[in-house]
């Protein structure tokens, strides 16, 4: 190998550097004994090994002036394999630089990816002297010049937000109107026709599933399966690049960029907690060889991990260079990618303190006294699989939190479970009795009836079981609570009335979800009924039965239709997304309530009917003088108009006697037992009865 020029460099910024002469690298490891920078053609052949010269505060660093963009590299680091003190240096393994902004290739599976020999009786106290070079994909040195074509808009408010759950890949893999060669990419997602989709959709921020670099699963892959949803994570700065196509790094900032122009928020959903790793018998990729006792959170047995996800291991947050990494990347993708927001991913884990959820975790503070994130909107899944590990309702003030129990209420109640009334009230209203503490709004409530892991809407009135068998693990994968019913038959049916009560189930999950307090979410493809044929755990199957078909029929388009006027309804009346909670009592100045709560016979809810379990029916007032009201160019207040939502999840028909504000008449807006969901022409008296079908929902304005 011809020989490198080589300069002491800066132990800062982490990571390889671009400063328009030469690149500087630097590695935080606190127990390495030497570190080498190796350097890779375009077709993978390793060009040069130097060892980093300078050794500054734990950080390993060397200045090369003829590196420039393009560059590919990787490491390996020289230390002891002493897997009982929790050491795993292996300088036979080429390592991925965790500040890695770009990766090269893909990594393909083999045996010289382990630190120890696979198959041998010692299992990982054995170790493996043979190159993983040749199977593992490069770090690319970048140049991260981009030209923003307008200045960054400001937060949109919490209280105005409607997310849609999307996946880069699936989104555009059936879509005829993108050009091929960017179909699941981020190319694809800023195809006129997709942003315009989105635009006229309505919502104000799409979350996209995880899109850091990640791994396909070894068991997957020999199984002729890929890890879809990629909540398996190797690089924390690096786009996964199979989402890049010739524009590289650049498209992501593009699609950013159109999100931006055209009113919408992009949200990453990040996975902190873990890497793909693994378990101690796993694959040494990157952190593990760099300095597996610092990165990783070890069970008292150094040699094992602690394990609160599920997959093996669990980063150690209360180290500050660990935390370091973590904070460096969010705020990597805000500065540089102008990321609106996080939703992080077994956000449990990231807030343990010697095994226990602590509100006052490292990572919790270090975000809350960021400039930079605490600006930016922060998604708690709030749950993972460790002791202790169900904590919705406990993160701190200025985050939002995935609200499980919206999704499972909503769908009892539905499905015309008895003695939901209660929690039901409670859900739609903003989950007060959850999440109102430490001065928190109603859109700490994050609500979803469906998302990414479970059925879709369409599934959801379509199955009363999982059908996960394509997954390979004989059914066993995927959670058996759904809560869900097939309005009959089991899956697909050409049964007339079974379709009819499954479309009028979809709207009213829709209606439900989109005129609750709080923050709704919308999975892609629930607009148009996409199905995955009853699999509620679709992580591995990246085919068609996850990519949303676009082959839009006449019930697909209605429902489409009937989906973006209800964004537009909620973007247009401040009563159906109220910042504060509701009080339950009459508003100063006024005689009336914010919120009623009505029997079917117009009376208002008493606490004996709160605890009837066999009744289906409620009936909701809402005030237009309520709470946070429009504010005009002039600053003047102005109420907004009064609403009343009258539910019923009985089997049969149930007469609703209307209230009587102001002596007004009451106009239909929204009846679910109509094909169409949104209805006209129909007016009503105050005081008049008027019946709701089966299984329907109706909402009417005071007109």
């Amino acid at each position: 190998m011809p020989p490198v020029r080589l300069w002491p460099g800066r132990p800062y910024p982490l990571g390889a550097t671009w400063d328009g002469s030469g690149t500087n690298f630097a590695l935080f490891s606190a127990h390495a004994e030497k570190v080498e920078l190796c350097l890779f053609d375009d077709a993978g052949k390793e060009t040069a090994r130097v060892a980093l010269p300078e050794y500054t505060h734990e950080i390993w660093h060397g200045y090369l002036p003829d590196v420039r963009p393009g560059q590919r590299y990787g490491y390996r680091v020289y230390g002891p394999y002493d897997p009982a003190a929790g050491h795993r240096f292996n300088h036979h393994k080429l390592l991925i630089d965790p500040y890695a902004k770009a990766l090269a290739g893909r990594m393909e599976w083999h045996d010289a990816l382990f630190g120890y020999r696979v198959g041998d009786e010692r299992q990982d106290l054995s170790f493996d002297e043979r190159d993983s070079a040749p199977y593992l994909p490069k770090c690319v040195v970048i140049d991260s010049a981009f030209t923003w074509g307008k200045e960054r808009p400001a937060p949109r408010p919490w209280h105005e937000a409607v997310i849609y759950e999307m996946h880069v890949r699936g989104f555009t893999m059936r879509r005829g109107d993108v050009p091929e060669e960017a179909r699941g990419t981020f190319a694809g997602l800023s195809a006129a026709p997709v942003v315009q989709y989105l635009k006229d959709l309505g919502v104000s921020a799409v979350k996209l599933l995880p899109v850091h670099a990640f791994v396909h699963d070894r068991h997957l892959v020999e199984r002729g399966l890929r890890n879809y949803w990629g909540y398996n994570s190797i690089g924390f700065f690096a786009p996964h690049p199979e989402y890049l196509g010739r524009g590289g790094i650049g498209e992501v900032k593009t699609f950013v960029q159109l999100m931006h122009d055209n009113g919408i928020e992009v949200i990453l959903d990040v996975v902190y907690n873990h890497t793909a790793e693994g378990s101690h018998m796993g694959p040494t990729l990157s952190l593990r060889g760099i300095d597996n006792k610092t990165y990783y959170y070890l069970a008292q047995d150094p040699r094992h991990y602690n394990d609160f996800t599920g997959t093996g291991n669990a980063l150690e947050l209360r180290h500050p260079y660990v935390l370091r990494m973590v904070t460096d990347s969010l705020r990597y993708w805000v500065q540089e990618m102008r990321i609106d927001g996080f939703r992080f991913d077994l956000a449990t884990t990231l807030a343990r303190v010697d095994g226990t959820y602590r509100e006052d975790a490292s990572f919790l503070d270090a975000v809350a006294q960021d400039p930079v994130l605490a600006a930016v909107k922060l998604i708690a899944e709030p749950w993972d699989t460790g002791p202790g590990g169900y904590q919705v309702g406990s993160f701190p003030p200025g985050w939002a939190e995935w609200n499980d129990q919206y999704r499972d209420t909503v769908r009892r109640f539905w499905k015309g479970e008895a003695g939901q009334l209660a929690g039901f009230a409670s859900r739609i209203s903003g989950s007060s009795d959850i999440y109102r503490r430490r001065g928190r709004r109603t859109w700490a409530s994050v609500n979803f009836t469906t998302a990414h892991d479970g059925f879709t809407l369409r599934d959801l009135v379509s199955y009363d079981a999982k059908h996960n068998e394509a997954n390979g693990e004989e059914n066993r994968d995927g959670t058996d609570a759904n809560h869900s019913w097939s309005c009959g038959a089991e899956g697909e049916s050409d049964d007339p009335a079974v379709l009819a009560l499954r479309r009028r189930q979809m709207r009213n999950f829709l209606a439900t979800l989109l005129l609750s307090q709080g923050v709704p979410m919308l999975l892609a493809g629930d607009a148009i009924a996409r199905s995955q044929g009853g699999n509620n755990n679709a992580y591995c199957q990246d085919n068609e039965t996850s990519w949303i078909d676009w082959s839009l029929g006449e019930a697909a388009q209605a429902q489409l239709e009937y989906t973006r006027r209800l964004i537009a309804l909620r973007a247009g009346h401040i009563v159906f997304h109220r910042s504060r909670h509701f009080q339950g009592t009459r508003i100063p100045g006024t005689e009336v309530k914010d919120v009623t709560w009505l029997r079917p016979d117009g009376a208002e809810m008493s606490e004996a009917d709160w605890k009837d379990a066999d009744a289906k029916a409620l009936g909701l007032l809402l005030s237009g003088e309520a709470g946070l009201l429009h504010l005009t160019e002039t600053g003047e207040q102005e109420p907004d108009d009064t609403f009343c939502l009258l539910f019923n999840a009985a089997h049969e028909d149930i007469a609703f006697t209307l209230p009587s504000p102001d002596g007004g008449r009451w106009a239909a807006v929204i009846d679910t037992a109509d094909e169409q969901g949104f209805v006209a022409e129909r007016s009503f008296a105050s005081g008049e009865r008027v019946a709701v079908k089966a299984r329907s929902l109706q909402l009417l304005v005071v007109a």
